[in-house]
C-alpha cells in the first residue's frame, strides 16, 4: 500500500483527516486487503478509492501449499510484469514466519542458489517489500492458520544489502508504531557477507537479527562457489562482524548449508572453528545454523543426515572450544522444499 498516495486521496477528496489513520490502521493492524471489507468507511468511499489506489503492488498468480501445511508459496506478479516470490512457513509448531524477496532476481549469481542462477532484473521499492507482510498477514487471518505469526526474515530472493536504501525504509515502517509496530527482534536479514550492509545494520538497526550465509568456511571454495566472495572476501567480513560485535554486543546467526563432500568435512570443520575464534567476540556471540542443501541447480547433493549431525557434534564438541564460549551449533529444520520454496529454490518461475 502506498500510504503517501492514499494520503493524498483522501486530501483531494475532501475526507477529514481521521479517516487516513482510520483506513492505514485497518491495513497495517487489521490486515484488511480490500476496501470494502474497512468498517468504518461507507461504501461508497470504499468504491471511490478502489478506483484509484491498489492495496497491493502486485498480484498473487499462485499460492502452492506443501502436504504438511507447514508451507506456503506465492508467485507475485509485479506492476511491471517481474515476478518475485515469497513464502511463509512453520518452523516451530505454532510460530509462522515469512520470507521477504528484497530483489527481482540476484546479482550475486551462488552457484547453488537458484535465484542467483537466475540473474538480476532490479531492486524491490520498499512498498512491495512491505506489501509482502500485507499480503502474508491477511493471509494467515482468512486461512485461519493455527498458531501465531511471529517473524520476518528477509531470506527470499535477493541480497537485502544491495537494495539497502529501499530494505532500510522497508524496515522502518515495519517497527514503526504507527504503521506495523513489529518488534526488532522478531526481524531478521540474511546477507550473504556484504561489509557496508553489516556496518549500517549495526548502526541503524542494532536490535534487528542478522544472519550470514558463511557456508564456505576457507576464501578458495567461497570464491569458487560465491562469486561475492572475490570482492568482500572472509578478512573483510571477519572485520565487518568484528565491528558489528562492538556496537550490538548481539548474536550473529552463520547460516551454513551443508554440501556432500564439498563443506561437510573435518577440514571445513576446523576452519569454521578457526574463523569464528578470529573473530574478537565471535566464540560467544556467533550461532551455526546447519542446513542440509536443498535441490535447486548446479548438480549439488546435500550431505546426508548422519555425516550433518557429526559435522553439528564436531564444532560443538571438538576442543571443547564452541561449547565452553557457549556458541550455538544446531541442525535447522527444512521446510517448503518440495514446492521449491525451501532455502536457495526460489526462482520466480514456478
Amino acid at each position: 500500500m502506498d500510504f503517501i498516495k492514499l494520503q493524498s486521496i483522501l486530501k483531494e477528496i475532501g475526507e477529514p483527516a481521521f479517516r487516513y489513520r482510520q483506513i492505514k490502521d485497518a491495513f497495517t493492524k487489521q490486515f484488511v486487503l480490500d476496501f470494502k471489507n474497512i468498517s468504518t468507511i461507507s461504501k461508497s468511499l470504499a468504491e471511490d478509492l478502489a478506483e484509484k489506489i491498489s492495496p497491493l503492488s502486485f498480484k498473487a498468480e499462485k499460492i502452492l501449499e506443501s502436504k504438511d501445511g507447514l508451507s506456503f508459496k506465492a508467485l507475485l506478479r509485479l506492476s511491471d510484469g517481474a515476478v518475485i516470490e515469497t513464502v511463509l512457513l512453520s518452523p516451530l509448531p505454532g510460530r509462522w514466519s515469512a520470507c521477504l524477496s528484497s530483489q527481482v532476481g540476484c546479482s550475486l549469481a551462488c552457484r547453488f542458489c537458484a535465484t542467483g542462477q537466475g540473474g538480476f532484473r532490479r531492486n524491490l521499492t520498499s512498498e512491495e517489500i512491505t506489501d509482502q507482510v500485507l499480503f502474508w498477514k491477511n493471509f494467515f487471518k482468512e486461512k485461519k492458520l493455527a498458531g501465531k505469526f511471529s517473524s520476518l526474515v528477509f531470506m527470499g530472493m535477493g541480497e537485502p544489502f544491495l537494495n539497502w536504501p529501499e530494505v532500510k525504509s522497508a524496515l522502518k515502517i515495519l517497527i514503526d508504531k504507527e504503521f506495523f509496530n513489529l518488534g526488532s527482534r522478531s526481524i531478521s536479514v540474511s546477507t550473504s557477507g556484504i561489509p557496508d550492509g553489516i556496518k549500517n545494520m549495526a548502526r541503524e538497526f542494532p536490535q534487528i537479527n542478522l544472519a550470514v550465509s558463511l557456508i564456505f568456511p576457507n576464501d578458495r571454495q567461497r570464491s569458487q562457489y560465491m562469486p561475492v566472495n572475490r570482492r568482500f572476501n572472509l578478512n573483510q567480513l571477519k572485520k565487518a562482524l568484528t565491528y558489528y560485535f562492538s556496537k550490538t554486543n548481539r548474536k550473529v546467526f552463520f547460516e551454513y548449508v551443508m554440501f556432500k563432500g564439498l563443506n561437510d568435512q573435518a577440514a571445513q570443520a576446523d576452519e569454521l572453528i578457526e574463523f569464528i575464534k578470529s573473530i574478537e567476540g565471535g566464540a560467544k556471540l556467533i550461532h551455526v545454523n546447519l542446513i542440509r542443501y536443498n535441490a535447486a541447480s548446479g548438480g549439488f547433493s546435500p550431505s546426508d543426515a548422519k555425516t550433518t549431525e557429526w559435522f553439528k557434534d564436531y564444532l560443538k564438541w571438538f576442543k571443547d572450544y564452541l561449547n565452553k564460549n557457549k556458541v550455538g551449533a544446531t541442525i535447522r529444520k527444512s521446510l517448503g522444499e518440495e514446492i521449491k520454496g525451501a532455502c536457495g529454490q526460489l526462482a520466480g518461475n514456478q
